[in-house]
């Protein structure tokens, strides 16, 4: 993906930002991240020249990169934090919190692995994405 911690940490709260409220701006983005306004404006500059954001209106908006990007780190997440709560009994908000760190640093071949047992052991469930979507709106 070419982007550091924090900047997947961007794409992810502007992809469930805009899920949630449609426009993002960077006010948004800084009050869900728990950082600075500059800071974000600063990141934001950083992804715009990396194709994966783009700024129209005040609005910030994934590209079709930025998009993919987030997506998939957010599946990552999603199938880690389901895999630590349903089959290692993990308190939810821990889990929010250790799927949020483990999805930057695990490699594709332990995620794959992880996500074929999640699948073989009943997968991931409408009811789980409803209850852990949940979480994430914290």
């Amino acid at each position: 993906m070419s982007l550091r911690y924090s900047g997947e940490n961007y794409l992810k709260a502007i992809l469930l930002l805009h899920q949630r409220q449609g426009k993002v701006r960077e006010a948004d983005i800084a009050a869900s991240l728990k950082i600075s306004r500059p800071s974000v404006s600063n990141m934001v500059k950083k992804l715009v020249k990396k194709d994966y954001v783009a700024v129209l209106d005040n609005d910030v908006c994934l590209t079709e990169r930025g998009f993919e990007a987030a997506n998939r780190l957010y599946g990552r997440f999603s199938v880690i934090q389901i895999f630590l709560i349903r089959f290692l009994g993990i308190p939810a908000e821990t889990a929010r919190l250790d799927a949020g760190a483990m999805e930057h640093v695990v490699s594709d071949r332990t995620f794959e692995a992880l996500q074929k047992f999640v699948k073989r052991n009943g997968g991931v469930t409408a009811d789980d994405l409803i209850s852990y979507q949940a979480l994430d709106k914290r």
